[in-house]
């Protein structure tokens, strides 16, 4: 019989770093049995890319949701605005937005950081860290140009802290994992269902359907369980 796993000690890394612009202007609510400050934004943030064929630069714009609780609300959006640039660092979550101005993402990310900063420019960040197990069979697909692109599942176990709720909670949520290139090519040959992984990337969303929240990973670090 095998051993079952203690949450505190098998927990894994996931961090998300964005700075972007605010899309609009924060409905900051109130929760009672705690009093609690809470509100859901949308920040922009945006790749740029050379397109070989044309020798010019691209732009592809990412919408992410970003639930924020308690004091971090009334510390960095009470007086926040439209078009604001906000660093944000979180976690990804199971939760399900509510409200994301017309954009139907089926994934949220949970603000345990948040700092708002005046209008002005700067190239925008999108950043995740996470450490994960293989949760399905990686499947290998070629583009129009060529390319090769790995899709796997991930499964990330985390330990958060609840400020809804006041407690520690243990979660774990599922992501869509897309590699490029010769790492793709090497997971599909080399990954099981178990192995653990470690991913430096950016966020990313299906241009379709409910715009899932996928990882578009940069650098892979394998490790066989």
């Amino acid at each position: 019989m095998h051993q079952a796993r203690d949450p505190v000690q098998y927990q894994q890394l996931c961090t998300v770093t964005l700075l972007g612009n605010l899309v609009a202007k924060p409905d900051i609510r109130y929760r009672t049995n705690p009093v609690l400050a809470i509100t859901e934004i949308i920040l922009a943030t945006s790749t740029k890319w050379l397109d070989k064929k044309s020798n010019k630069y691209k732009e592809w714009t990412s919408y992410h949701p970003i639930k924020v609780e308690g004091a971090l609300v009334e510390q960095a959006l009470l007086t926040a605005e439209k078009g604001d640039i906000i660093l944000v660092q979180g976690y990804l979550s199971n939760i399900k937005p509510s409200n994301t101005e017309g954009q139907s993402h089926s994934e949220i990310i949970h603000a345990n950081y948040i700092k708002k900063f005046k209008k002005g420019y700067t190239q925008t960040i999108n950043q995740i860290y996470c450490s994960g197990d293989v949760a399905s069979a990686p499947q290998l697909i070629k583009t129009q140009n060529n390319k090769s692109l790995a899709q796997v599942n991930i499964t990330i176990n985390q330990r958060i802290y609840s400020i809804n709720k006041q407690c520690w909670q243990n979660i774990s949520i599922e992501r869509e994992l897309h590699v490029w290139g010769k790492q793709a090519e090497y997971i599909v040959d080399h990954a099981l269902i178990g192995d653990n992984v470690m991913v430096e990337g950016k966020l990313s969303y299906l241009t379709s359907g409910n715009k899932a929240q996928f990882i578009d990973g940069k650098t892979l670090h394998w490790f066989k369980n």
